[in-house]
């Protein structure tokens, strides 16, 4: 997915611990995580398909992520959402910066 390779190129230049990919959070189910830091107990999501109806907005897809989502909150994880658009317009990367800057004292 476009926008799913380009937030991992950006992360790496920026001074904030490296996340894993495609990290499985839930110990029953098969759900991943496009990005995780397990000691912050952070997660990102990148949902593509926003404006063509694609999986993350219809039906099925919509009520997984619901379902997955309440699970990872249940679990005592921040999730933060973004779109491919704000991956590539920097929006993603602000706000992970601003997630990142009281917990994190500069060291990756």
């Amino acid at each position: 997915m476009k926008g799913f390779g380009d937030l991992a190129a950006i992360i790496r230049c920026l001074d904030i611990p490296e996340p894993v990919r495609e990290y499985r959070f839930h110990p029953a189910r098969r759900w991943r995580l496009d990005y995780a830091w397990p000691d912050f107990r952070l997660a990102v999501e990148i949902e593509g398909g926003v404006w063509i109806n694609g999986r993350h907005t219809r039906g099925r897809g919509f009520l997984g992520d619901l379902e997955k989502y309440n699970e990872l909150a249940m679990a005592g994880w921040s999730l933060l959402r973004f779109t491919p658009g704000q991956v590539r317009n920097g929006e993603a990367v602000a706000t992970l910066l601003r997630w990142f800057a009281p917990r994190h004292e500069g060291t990756k």
